[in-house]
């Protein structure tokens, strides 16, 4: 990391040590002597309310995990969202300095700016709000919040500041409102798990990534519903969104899953996990086209953040899980539609230093930003806890701005960075979090042969609680959580074996891994009909005929035990499954142990019926449907 001298770190801050975590894996940490000056915030407020007070400081010792950011106008300054310590920061880029850092809502997200004024919004996941800020002068100052629930993911705004929009993206809906006020003004339906999203450029409509459809929805924004959607194919984990300067198409990275046995020669070949960045119509439903990213032996991990230079010269991409930003020469890339665009990137481009290039940032680089003179790159680094400027002619890092942080990494820290690093896979294709995305679930069934089978398809299961939900595996097989991680990491990775250290890192990284609040719980505590149908429907799951709490018990609703309800299959290597957690459940596109069952519908009125499991007699459809309202608060 280099700083030219007309960017060095503000006074009292002073980068202190670098960290080895282990094979190929380094962390960076800042040491701050002193703490930003931060002695008077401005108090949280409510929508359009005034700010009376004092907001709490932000310790100087706490990791900021930068997701996002926005630049604005003139290029000067930016803001940041930090997830770590739900605050966003002003900095000064001139001068490579944050000037005020202030406390954003919980779990910040995405952040933009309105035009035309002094405010950015900013969408805070787990306290389920949107949150405006001034940044006028030196400070932020908050002016207001605007209550959504349902976990609130990617923002855009009109480029006549007048409306803008949030993905809801536990509720599969994008709802509007207005950015000056922040009146809600109406929500819609849109594809599952909406999360990243970007406007055309005459704003009639938005490409939402719905990553739970492993799609991007095409939304009619003045009729308020879904147009058509772009298919991805097995796609996973939808990036960053950017629509070109025509307004009609628009650019996004995701991975591929193929469905092939995770061996030596089938990852090589890209038919495991793959990289990709799709091109797509804002206004015809004709099949997308994409470039394959990955490089042979050096593959590509987790592309995240996408941007394109004004002139369009240059794409650029980040690579969360190999630290690095991708640069193409956009004329060169040869987008390919159906039939494409093939197993690995193309030779004539990644052998090409002018066609393409990767620039190692390190830590986990995520959102991407490009300045106005279509040279300088910002990079929110989420490890790192900065932002990093990437030079697009000189092909490096020239800046590096420190957000604050920890002078040594936690040892839950350390098992994050190795749960993101795809450089712990064999040839660099895929981390932990490839599948198992912000530790939480994904939309496809993938045979990982964890039970030493082949094609038995199992559906990823949520990696929170996990370290209080013993046993593993679906067939409940791995009894001891220390080797399952140096199972997934050296078998279904086939990377290095980690050391017991690393394995402790890990174990430490999931026990603290938190859940985002349960927002279908949040809405029943205050909704009367809707409150009613969940007791109703909790009686139902304690009831004889369900008798679903016989299984599904305890604080996570999971006995730990395994059992034989009939589901199995000849290829299974074990009988029964291991009863899962309830907890959550609500967010699952995908249930039962092969994801046959797209809703919890499915489950009650299908395979898993409750009456083919207890043989009591059948529910209801009013008995299911509260049933159905109970386990979603769970």
């Amino acid at each position: 990391m280099t700083h030219s001298a007309e960017t060095s770190p503000p006074l009292g801050l002073r980068f202190a040590r670098w960290w080895i975590v282990g094979p190929g894996l380094v962390v960076v940490g800042f040491a701050a002597s002193t703490v930003l000056q931060t002695a008077s915030f401005d108090a949280p407020t409510q929508a359009a309310t005034p700010a009376t007070a004092p907001a709490p400081a932000v310790a100087a010792d706490v990791d900021r995990g930068p997701v996002d950011l926005v630049l604005l106008a003139g290029d000067g300054r930016l803001v940041t969202a930090n997830q770590d310590s739900d605050s966003i920061s002003l900095v000064d880029v001139t001068n490579g300095r944050v000037l005020h850092e202030h406390p954003a809502g919980d779990h910040p997200t995405s952040i933009a700016a309105v035009p035309n004024t002094s405010h950015v919004l900013v969408s805070c996941r787990y306290s389920g709000t949107v949150e405006a800020y001034d940044y006028a002068g030196d400070r932020l100052r908050k002016v207001g919040t605007l209550a959504v629930g349902y976990h609130p993911y990617g923002l855009a705004v009109a480029a006549d500041g007048r409306r803008a929009f949030v993905a809801l993206s536990a509720a599969a809906k994008i709802a509007e409102f207005d950015p000056t006020t922040l009146a809600r003004l109406r929500t819609f339906d849109v594809g599952r798990w909406p999360r990243q999203m970007a406007l055309s450029g005459d704003g009639k409509r938005l490409a939402v990534g719905t990553s739970g459809d492993q799609t991007v929805s095409i939304v009619d924004v003045d009729a308020g519903r879904t147009e058509f959607q772009h298919r991805t194919g097995g796609g996973l984990n939808i990036g960053q969104i950017h629509v070109d300067r025509s307004g009609k198409t628009f650019y996004f990275p995701w991975i591929i899953y193929r469905q092939f046995p995770i061996t030596t020669g089938n990852i090589r070949l890209g038919w495991v996990l793959a990289s990709r960045i799709a091109r797509a119509s804002l206004e015809e439903n004709k099949y997308r086209e994409a470039i394959s990213l990955d490089v042979p032996g050096v593959a590509v991990g987790d592309p995240h953040g996408l941007a394109l230079t004004r002139d369009e010269t240059w794409m650029v991409c980040s690579a969360a899980g190999t630290h690095e930003l991708l640069i193409y020469r956009l004329a060169d890339q040869e987008f390919m539609s159906v039939g494409g665009p093939g197993d690995l990137g193309d030779p004539r481009v990644y052998r090409d230093p002018n066609k393409f290039a990767r620039v190692p940032l390190g830590g986990r680089p995520m959102n991407v930003r490009i300045a106005a003179d279509d040279r300088r790159v910002f990079v929110a680094n989420h490890l790192f806890n900065c932002v990093q400027t990437v030079d697009l002619q000189r092909r490096e890092v020239v800046q590096t701005i420190d957000l604050g942080g920890p002078a040594a990494a936690s040892l839950a820290k350390q098992g994050e960075a190795i749960f993101h690093d795809a450089r712990r896979s064999l040839d660099q294709w895929y981390s932990c979090v490839s599948c198992h995305y912000e530790g939480g679930v994904n939309a496809v069934p993938m045979d990982t042969r964890n039970d030493g089978s082949d094609k038995t398809f199992k559906t990823v299961t949520a990696l929170h609680n996990a370290t209080r939900t013993p046993p593993w595996t679906w067939h409940g097989w791995q009894t001891d959580l220390h080797a399952a991680m140096r199972k997934s990491l050296a078998d279904t990775m086939l990377g290095t074996e980690p050391t017991e250290a690393e394995v402790r890192a890990m174990v430490a990284y999931l026990d603290g891994l938190r859940p985002p609040p349960n927002p279908f719980a949040v809405a029943a505590a205050t909704d009367d009909r809707l409150r009613a149908a969940v007791e109703r429907g909790r009686s139902v799951f304690y009831g004889a005929k369900a008798n679903c709490a016989t299984c599904h018990s305890g604080p996570y609703f999971t006995d730990g035990q395994v059992h034989d309800v009939g589901l199995g299959s000849d290829r299974d290597r074990y009988q029964g499954f291991n009863t899962p957690s309830l907890v959550g459940v609500y967010g699952k596109v995908r249930l039962l142990h092969d994801g046959r069952a797209r809703s919890l519908d499915d489950v009650l009125a299908g395979d898993h019926d409750p009456e083919k499991v207890t043989g009591r007699g059948p529910l209801s459809d009013s008995e299911r449907a509260d049933l159905i309202e109970y386990l979603k608060t769970l």
